[in-house]
């Protein structure tokens, strides 16, 4: 029993210790490059240099780099070339996107050798010497996307752990025989938006362990009939938008493809597919064939026999007149259907889906039907997701939707509805989203909405409402816990006082009244609706003539996103959001606003306020008037300038003439006369100092970074050793207590 008792304390004295050096390392003060951001994520430390105009990559540690650093985060900068890293350094992920790179080589990744992930996508590297990573022998990931690489005579790099690739967009016109010599283990691979035209024999002979191939946009005319010979394992491929009308033998080059999965020639110029095509194929569960120029008989021909293991069939747009009622006869397992954009005769439509009793997913969108035969979809018991709109089915179908209870997602938009009754949607309790946008409906029935107890999504633009109370919501019934109402296009009234939205939406997170005429909103027509987040006025007639203009904003303290282009504003100051503290996007643009003082306090208040500029939709674009002519006029926010009476500098006043010119906001504010001090008066823009620094403690929480983290960290690991080994010491006495008891 004592020998137990030795082991036991013996265990959990090395227990202790283990907990007590593991909170030391984890929380250890590590360096940190001068103007960088350093921080623990998880238990890794990650450098951030991103974004600091650097122009070399701070890689020895006289420079702050830590030893132990495992990601570093040197993404948009102005570097010109990597020096070598130190032998001993741990860094796992290096991240140099967005940068002026040229060329890459083995001496810059020589100290990298635990090395696993490395970003160096969108710099203009032409050259890399294939042996760059030979010193980088677990490297997995390589991002290399949107550079200019030169042709490539020979093996393109030379790295057996290289897992995923990623060279889309790299200007690349050839691949010779030799690419992929050197790089066996890919598992992932991207190659689109590269100009190959043709995929040539053996190409991809070595990569047999490839599982994922991207050939997308690569302006393919020819793939030879070997190309795939050897990559049996191969499960995803993408060969959309490029011009592959043939004639190519489709049946050869898929058959070595036994285990592909998924398969997308969307928009590749196929105009047939030859019978059998996918003999060998049999495990394809997903096979996209979208905007090609196909016929009845090719969708017979393609579906056959062979892939009773499809799940996906997107047919989109593909110029077929007429599906006959034997195509989907072998794909009882398909769950999504995509028929939008072909013509389907009304009178085929029940025998062609009847076939499919486990679709979740159909899509028959701008498919000339002009009525839906009895009984089309009581088969369809597990359909979620329905799409009927822009067919002009007027109001007879909509009672054939009565069997699908359990259907979540439904759009009846653009589809010359005038009428909806009030037990249309009474089996619905599932559904989630609802669109009948464009229908000319008027007026809704009381209570049409009322059964749908799961409704988050709601679109009802362009029908020709002018209201919602007392039409369509009872004002004693309860209703669901509605997110997002979609109302655009609505000649809608607005009453002077009072709400012009149902109480019952108070839950609304997304408001869309965009294209209402809507000339003024009462301060209190929104004071109900405290939750929302998204606030979409474009295209109205709102104006700013006095204080009260915008007093409605004062009721939406959570408002994250407000839309006010294309109105009638001249005038607009940031006391106006003192309320909307978690404001982060504005989008003013195409108002008639007028140059003064009050834009330069917008301009700071974003600016030092808020924290973010970009917060001002439009700011952010060049501040040249010239640049600005040929820039659409919707995207510059814009000011009109009356010369010699707005505030401007002195220096400018005595060329200026009396008449009206049109200046951006950034060119006014770094032109004006406006005091910059009484600007940035935090009280000015928010009220009180107090609401300033909740304001900014919500915007601009630090992250912990290396100057602070280890005082409070190691008082932490401090605290838990010394509570742990309290929690011991009592367990050992009281053992002691009760072996005590025992005789030995």
């Amino acid at each position: 029993m004592v020998t137990i008792l030795k082991y036991w304390q013996y265990s959990l004295a090395l227990i202790l210790v283990g907990v007590i050096w593991h909170c030391q390392a984890l929380l250890q003060e590590q360096q940190c490059p001068e103007s960088c951001d350093c921080h623990y994520f998880r238990i890794n430390w990650v450098t951030d240099c991103s974004n600091r105009a650097l122009t070399t990559v701070p890689t020895t540690y006289e420079e702050g780099l830590s030893p132990n650093v495992y990601i570093l985060n040197l993404n948009d900068n102005n570097i010109t070339d990597i020096n070598a890293f130190p032998d001993d350094i741990k860094l796992r992920s290096l991240l140099l996107a967005g940068n002026q790179l040229t060329t890459i080589t083995r001496i810059a990744f020589f100290g990298l050798g635990y090395l696993l992930d490395l970003d160096l996508s969108n710099n203009k590297i032409v050259y890399i010497e294939p042996d760059t990573f030979v010193d980088s022998p677990g490297l997995i990931s390589l991002k290399l996307q949107n550079n200019q690489l030169e042709r490539i005579p020979g093996p393109f790099l030379i790295t057996k752990s290289l897992l995923n690739l990623d060279i889309s967009d790299c200007q690349i016109n050839y691949l010779n025989q030799y690419f992929f010599t050197e790089t066996p283990a890919l598992n992932s691979m991207d190659l689109s938006g590269n100009p190959i035209e043709e995929i040539k024999p053996n190409v991809f002979n070595r990569i047999i362990s490839l599982q994922v191939l991207k050939l997308n946009r690569c302006k393919l005319t020819t793939i030879s009939i070997n190309a795939f010979d050897k990559l049996e394992d191969l499960k995803t491929l993408e060969l959309s938008n490029n011009y592959l009308k043939g004639p190519l033998d489709w049946t050869t080059i898929f058959a070595p493809l036994i285990r592909l999965e998924s398969l997308d020639l969307r928009n590749s110029g196929i105009s047939n597919l030859p019978d059998g095509i996918f003999e060998k194929n049999v495990w394809i569960s997903s096979l996209i064939l979208a905007e090609n120029k196909l016929s009845n008989e090719d969708i017979v021909t393609v579906l056959g026999k062979n892939l009773r293991n499809l799940d996906l069939l997107d047919l989109y747009t593909c110029s077929i007149n007429g599906i006959s009622a034997k195509s989907f006869a072998n794909a009882t397992k398909l769950k999504t259907l995509i028929l939008s954009g072909n013509t389907i005769p009304s009178a085929d439509l029940t025998a062609v889906l009847s076939p499919l009793t486990n679709l979740q997913r159909l899509s028959m969108k701008n498919c000339s039907l002009t009525s839906l035969p009895a009984n089309t979809f009581n088969k369809f018991t597990n359909l979620e997701e329905l799409d009927l709109s822009m067919n002009p089915l007027n109001d007879a179908f909509i009672h054939l939707l009565n069997p699908l209870e359990r259907l979540e997602h439904l759009d009846m938009s653009y589809s010359d509805l005038e009428y909806i009754s009030n037990n249309t949607f009474s089996k619905m309790t599932s559904l989630k989203t609802l669109t009948l946008s464009g229908n000319s409906l008027k007026k809704l029935e009381s209570g049409v909405f009322q059964n749908l107890t799961n409704l988050r999504v709601l679109k009802l633009s362009n029908c020709g409402l002018t209201g919602l109370n007392e039409t369509v919501f009872q004002e004693k019934s309860i209703y669901a816990p509605l997110e997002e109402l979609y109302l655009s296009g609505n000649p809608l009234i607005i009453a002077k006082k009072g709400s012009f939205l149902p109480t019952q939406l108070n839950h609304l997170k997304t408001l869309d009244l965009s294209s209402c005429n809507i000339t003024y909103i009462p301060p209190n027509a929104l004071h109900s609706f405290g939750n929302i987040v998204n606030l979409n006025l474009y295209g109205n007639q709102l104006t700013s003539d006095d204080e009260h203009s915008l007093e409605f904003l004062d009721n939406l303290p959570l408002l994250e996103k407000l839309d006010m282009s294309q109105n009638q504003l001249k005038w607009i100051t940031p006391l106006l959001f003192r309320n909307n503290l978690n404001l982060k996007w504005l989008k003013l643009d195409d108002n008639p606003w007028q140059c003064g003082c009050n834009i330069a306090d917008m301009w700071e208040w974003a600016y030092t306020v808020k924290g973010d500029l970009s917060l001002l939709v439009g700011s952010t674009l060049p501040e040249d008037d010239h640049a600005r002519k040929n820039m659409k006029k919707s995207k510059a926010l814009l000011c009109e300038h009356f010369t010699k009476k707005t505030p401007i500098k002195a220096r400018k006043q005595k060329h200026l003439t009396d008449h009206l010119i049109n200046h951006t906001w950034s060119y006014y504010v770094q032109e004006s006369n406006c005091d910059s001090t009484r600007r940035l008066m935090p009280a000015k823009f928010i009220g009180t100092l107090t609401v300033v620094s909740e304001s900014l403690s919500q915007q601009q929480q630090p992250v912990i970074s290396s100057k602070f983290a280890p005082t409070w960290a190691w008082s932490s690991a401090l605290i838990l050793s010394l509570l742990l080994i309290t929690i011991a010491s009592i367990l050992v006495k009281s053992t002691m207590k009760q072996l005590q008891k025992v005789p030995s």
